[in-house]
């Protein structure tokens, strides 16, 4: 079920703790025009199925990127898009957004999302994943 503009901004608001739904606004769709390059096939049209749908065209065309970037990389890219950011507060506005998109995909579809990133995603949209045995790596939902 795709979630409502007011519902989803509202929800990214609260958790980055935006003094305005611009600010939330601005960071939704930074973030997910950098998660959208990252995402191809049907989880993307998924995932955009269940954002609003100003969001979902944001992730159906995003960014160019060349190549996956790490979590990291992309906390610095995010910072770098959005004026007077810094990578502690592009921390924060990447966190709120993944987080809210992860409550509107739902356990199954975030597993095949997480599936198609590098490793250590899953803390950034706030869904911890076990470390496989002896790997370190998360396991597969």
């Amino acid at each position: 079920m795709r979630m409502q503009w007011d519902g989803f901004l509202t929800a990214v608001q609260e958790r980055g703790e935006y003094s305005t739904p611009q600010e939330a606004e601005r960071a939704a769709r930074v973030v997910l025009a950098l998660l959208g390059a990252h995402l191809v096939g049907e989880a993307r049209a998924e995932l955009a199925a269940r954002l609003p749908e100003t969001f979902a065209m944001v992730l159906l065309n995003p960014l160019q990127a060349r190549e996956p970037l790490s979590p990291e990389r992309f906390i610095r890219a995010t910072a770098a898009w959005i004026e007077g950011a810094t990578e502690q507060t592009a921390t924060w506005d990447v966190s709120a957004v993944l987080s809210v998109a992860a409550d509107a995909a739902g356990e199954d579809l975030m597993g095949r999302v997480l599936l198609q990133l590098p490793p250590g995603y899953d803390l950034l949209f706030g869904r911890p994943q076990p470390a496989t045995p002896g790997t370190g790596e998360p396991q597969p939902s």
